[in-house]
């Protein structure tokens, strides 16, 4: 079973930078899809960035040139280099991984807070 572990969260001021790193653990996968999301209280989980085999990236355009995802499939690791991070950046990120057969899986979460 994947076992997804988010850290690198943390309070930033605004116009500063993050990385989110996720780690998949629990045997060997081979993961068509890795991804970010992220939620505040009482909203939806939205999408932020995604990686696909291909390779194929996707961001949602609040954070296109600011964000950047990558992955090291060697190491089931996927990252999220968050730069010139706003307020209303602020959330509960989530890293979400896909196998080749299917299967989803998510992380418990890492908090962002981006303030002065």
């Amino acid at each position: 079973q994947v076992q997804l572990l988010e850290f690198g969260g943390g309070l930033v001021q605004p116009g500063g930078s993050l990385r989110l790193t996720c780690i998949a653990s629990g045997g060997i996968f081979s993961f068509y899809f890795m991804g970010w999301y992220r939620q505040v209280p009482g909203g939806q989980r939205k999408l932020v960035a995604t990686s696909t085999t291909g390779p194929m990236i996707t961001y949602d355009d609040s954070v296109k040139g600011r964000f950047t995802i990558s992955r090291d499939s060697n190491k089931n690791t996927v990252y999220l280099q968050m730069d010139s991070l706003k307020p209303e950046d602020t959330a509960v990120y989530f890293c979400t991984t896909t196998t080749a057969d299917g299967k989803s899986d998510w992380g418990r979460g890492t908090q962002v807070t981006v303030s002065a």
